[in-house]
């Protein structure tokens, strides 16, 4: 189970999204385990990751307590991987989201050669996540499916405002922030990309995926709804 698994949309639409994350668990495998999960987080950099993060103290998008009245309009928008290898500091999470299969399946391909002892997880489609294995000469452990959402679904907000909320496992992107990005966007009070890194800041964990909801909130500008 991950709260990587409820990401809303069909399995086409994670043709750009990619999570693969390392974990730990607690009396097994978990002693000396930060040497291996920062290792973990710097092999991926070569590959080019879009967002990275630590479980315990966030993504490379992460907040920032000194701020001015200025900040949302001058803000540095860049992602800052280094910060997030530098601060991880105890076992737990850490996770690495890529917007190009090839790309996430070489980081696998060196993931299984450092041989880091340690849980590995992809989030994608079924296809997708097969594709990785097979090219990275890996087989399945096990697979994960979500069921969507059931009950009163007419109730949802629309599947633009549900691709954006539900990349945030924990829930830390509400449904009405993702709706005011959208509306901001097309009323040109921001660009696609400054929504983007709005959003990116509340998902504590890293693992949203910044080009994915851009091209969303793109698509949502194009088409007007």
């Amino acid at each position: 189970m991950t709260n990587t698994l409820h990401r809303f949309g069909d399995a086409e639409s994670f043709h750009d999204d990619v999570i693969v994350f390392a974990m730990c668990a607690k009396g097994l495998n978990d002693d000396g385990s930060v040497p291996r999960l920062k290792r973990f987080l710097s092999l991926a950099l070569p590959f080019k990751p879009v967002n990275m993060g630590d479980g315990a103290k966030g993504g490379s998008m992460r907040p920032n307590h000194h701020l001015n009245p200025r900040a949302h309009w001058d803000r540095d928008r860049k992602p800052d991987f280094q910060v997030v290898i530098d601060g991880l500091d105890k076992a737990g999470t850490a996770a690495v989201v890529f917007d190009n299969r090839q790309n996430a399946m070489n980081f696998v391909r060196a993931v299984k050669e450092a041989d880091l002892g340690l849980c590995v997880n992809i989030s994608t489609s079924i296809e997708g996540a097969e594709q990785i294995l097979e090219e990275a000469g890996l087989c399945r452990h096990s697979v994960n499916y979500s069921l969507g959402f059931q009950g009163k679904t007419e109730k949802l907000p629309n599947s633009q405002v549900l691709t954006l909320s539900t990349m945030c496992g924990h829930g830390m992107i509400s449904n009405s922030m993702a709706k005011k990005m959208i509306d901001w966007v097309k009323e040109g009070r921001r660009t696609p990309e400054e929504a983007v890194s709005y959003l990116a800041r509340f998902c504590v964990c890293g693992v949203f995926n910044p080009v994915r909801a851009q091209r969303v909130i793109e698509d949502a500008r194009t088409k007007m709804k």
